[in-house]
């Protein structure tokens, strides 16, 4: 009897052990699901950035105060620098872009780029000649661009007629490109830091662009090539284009036919623009005489770096450049 209850005990142990493994698969995915669910409102709930996944990157996203979902609003695709994150292009004190977000009412997001670490750390674009993993990997980084834009347009109300891109350094050459190959979806864009590292650039339309560079900038040279600053393999950069040549290539795809104007002057930086240009384009050049490798008006830098420029807000500067450009008809 002791002997068969044995066997019984056993067969039942085994029988619960067995249908315990073969818990439906399903069943364990909706756990991670519903965890990593809670870590990304965890996260909402301590910065006041809602984060989504596209193409199984991670974007973040800031909703200004008082968004209304009955007005569209302008919406700007944030793009970090090259060894960054999204995390560290929201951080405010480096860029101030959910600051100015507030004030002006433009969603911005933050999109993460290519990379083959967890959680998406040191990650880069692929600028065309530029940067690194996203680079050599040959990541499509326009597509990506375009499908995040998708997926805002799907969840909060944008004005389509009114979305811009902006970067810094390796995430400003993105902006570049997507004013090359994205045209139809940007209305302008934005760099600091980043020139042109497209290998082909054929906009669909005219684009506005502004760019804004330190005249000191150890990494990306104002008059071309990396500087001492920039990645330490040389093989992840490239041979920089120079600002005035990103500039002149960019007056040339515009159709600009007018003298270049001084917009503005303050002790430390100066604007200059081409306004006339095909499709009521413009393309403009901020240029700061200190600042280095950072975003102009930052609190913070990364440590050992130079202080930012004071001599100018770049998320403001950026704004009210977008903000000027008439909303684009029939798109």
């Amino acid at each position: 009897m002791k002997l068969r209850y044995h066997l019984v005990s056993c067969c039942l142990v085994a029988s619960a052990l067995l249908a315990s493994a073969a818990a439906p698969a399903e069943q364990l995915g909706e756990n991670i699901r519903h965890r990593l669910e809670q870590r990304r409102a965890d996260r909402s709930a301590a910065t006041g950035l809602q984060e989504l996944q596209v193409q199984g990157r991670k974007v973040l996203v800031h909703v200004p105060a008082g968004y209304d979902p009955a007005r569209p609003a302008p919406l700007v695709l944030a793009f970090h620098g090259g060894g960054g994150s999204a995390d560290f292009m929201a951080d405010d004190a480096r860029y101030g872009l959910q600051r100015q977000s507030d004030q002006s009412g433009f969603l911005v997001a933050f999109p993460n780029g290519a990379s083959r670490l967890p959680g998406g750390r040191l990650a880069t674009w692929n600028a065309g000649a530029c940067c690194g993993y996203a680079r050599d990997q040959g990541s499509d980084d326009v597509g990506f661009a375009r499908a995040v834009v998708g997926a805002l347009k799907a969840r909060y109300a944008i004005d389509e007629r009114r979305v811009f891109a902006t970067g810094m350094s390796n995430g400003g050459m993105l902006a570049h490109r997507l004013a090359c190959e994205a045209a139809d979806v940007f209305r302008a864009v934005a760099s600091v830091a980043g020139p042109d590292a497209t290998l082909r650039c054929v906009p669909s339309r005219p684009v506005s662009v502004l760019h804004i560079h330190a005249r000191d900038d150890d990494h990306v040279l104002f008059d071309g090539g990396a500087g001492p600053g920039a990645f330490r393999d040389q093989r992840s950069v490239m041979d920089f284009v120079s600002v005035p040549q990103t500039i002149a290539r960019w007056v040339q795809r515009d159709q600009c036919s007018g003298k270049v104007q001084r917009v503005l002057q303050v002790p430390g930086a100066y604007c200059e623009a081409y306004q006339d240009c095909a499709g009521g384009a413009q393309v403009q050049m901020c240029v700061t005489d200190t600042g280095g490798h950072s975003w102009p008006g930052a609190d913070r830098v990364r440590q050992g770096k130079e202080a930012a420029s004071t001599a100018l807000d770049a998320s403001a500067t950026i704004w009210r450049f977008f903000d000027s450009q008439p909303p684009r008809r029939g798109n």
